[in-house]
């Protein structure tokens, strides 16, 4: 089955669109990455992101107009990945404007019609409503597609998506994907882009491969007062985002950064994800685990430095090393996600979102539904 899964996350880089081949087997998945783009966001389109998201108010209208445009982004960018191969399902996990875990509140936009209709293929989305119908914090949903993909019968291994926001996904040796454990840690790459932003006026939006924060010192008293946050104790199911670790987490601290160079400023939010991080797989019995690393932050070797030396009996490495390239793994776990939805299957693991019983996730915008239906039918009757 060839597939689109589209992602576009809390770091706001843009869509991550990656074009699969989609094989169920016995026991999960093969899957094969035709190939894999980064489509930045236009100015303008990001400009009004940002607008409606946390801490600034949205309105209605402004939700309603970014959730055709971005739907028309997402169009775009799956008839780009594809080309010229046909395309059998799209599956997108749209842009998280609001997410509050313990409410049970989310939503994500961009119009699934506008892609089902640019591609000519059945379209999956709204992945989390349905976890937080059933109970449940409606995230992290990645669980599910790592266990799947990533779980070893001779090792226990840990999946950390370094993002806007860290999450981990933590596997037992031949564990069943219900038996996986995951929850947001808190910072990925969020606070270090904002940080860089403003200190530079705009002019570099990220620390690139890590630079600033590797010439940087520690301020060990502002790591303290920041790992203060009473989320970095609290027990999972957790989910977390934007509306904690926003703009206005930095400007709680915003004397103490002040006082710093940039590189030392860098060099302490960066620690800030690394000590998270490490501590909450150290918690959970992890810390001589296997530590498989995707998201943008695979990309800072100091941010992956600074996590290994916390780890000190781990083996931390870019996915890239399992045939999973760091960049794509988010959107390739959700073309997963689409296959199990197509399937009727459950796509949420209980035990990491909270939700009271496992359930069938997101909605379909169908095209030529039935026929789809009846090949997957084959493909997995052959499995």
């Amino acid at each position: 089955m060839r597939a689109v899964g589209l992602m576009s996350g809390t770091s706001l880089d843009g869509i991550d669109a990656a074009l699969v081949r989609v094989t169920p087997k016995r026991t999960g998945y093969g899957v094969e990455l035709v190939c894999f783009e980064t489509y930045p966001f236009e100015p303008k389109l990001r400009e009004a992101l940002l607008a409606i998201l946390p801490p600034n108010d949205g309105d209605v209208a402004a939700v309603a107009r970014l959730h055709r445009a971005l739907g028309d982004a997402y169009a775009r960018a799956a008839c780009a990945i594809a080309g010229s191969n046909p395309v059998d399902y799209v599956a997108s996990h749209g842009q998280t404007v609001w997410h509050d875990g313990p409410a049970h509140a989310t939503l994500q936009v961009g119009d699934p019609f506008a892609i089902r209709d640019a591609v000519g293929a059945t379209v999956c989305y709204d992945f989390r409503s349905a976890d937080c119908a059933a109970g449940g914090q409606g995230a992290p949903l990645v669980a599910r597609a790592d266990a799947l993909l990533l779980s070893s019968a001779q090792e226990e291994r840990v999946a950390l998506n370094l993002g806007g926001i860290a999450n981990v996904t933590l596997l037992r040796r031949a564990v069943a994907p219900e038996g996986a454990v995951a929850f947001d840690t808190g910072p990925g790459n969020m606070l270090i882009d904002a940080f860089v932003k403003e200190r530079t006026s705009g002019a570099q939006a990220f620390d690139g491969d890590g630079a600033l924060a590797a010439t940087g010192r520690v301020d060990e008293e502002l790591l303290a007062a920041m790992m203060a946050d009473e989320y970095f104790g609290a027990a999972p199911p957790k989910t977390t985002g934007r509306e904690r670790f926003g703009a206005h987490f930095l400007a709680r601290h915003a004397g103490a950064l002040a006082k710093l160079s940039i590189e030392d400023g860098a060099a302490t939010l960066a620690e800030l994800t690394a000590a998270t991080v490490a501590g909450a797989i150290e918690r959970h019995g992890f810390a001589h685990a296997r530590v498989i690393v995707s998201g943008g932050g695979a990309n800072n070797p100091a941010l992956l430095e600074r996590l290994a030396a916390r780890l000190k009996g781990a083996r931390v490495e870019r996915s890239d090393t399992m045939g999973i390239p760091a960049d794509a793994k988010e959107a390739i776990a959700f073309a997963v996600l689409g296959y199990e939805t197509l399937r009727e299957r459950a796509g949420n693991v209980p035990a990491a979102t909270g939700a009271r019983r496992a359930v069938v996730l997101g909605a379909i915008a169908p095209y030529r539904l039935a026929k789809l239906l009846a090949r997957i039918h084959s493909e997995c009757r052959e499995a």
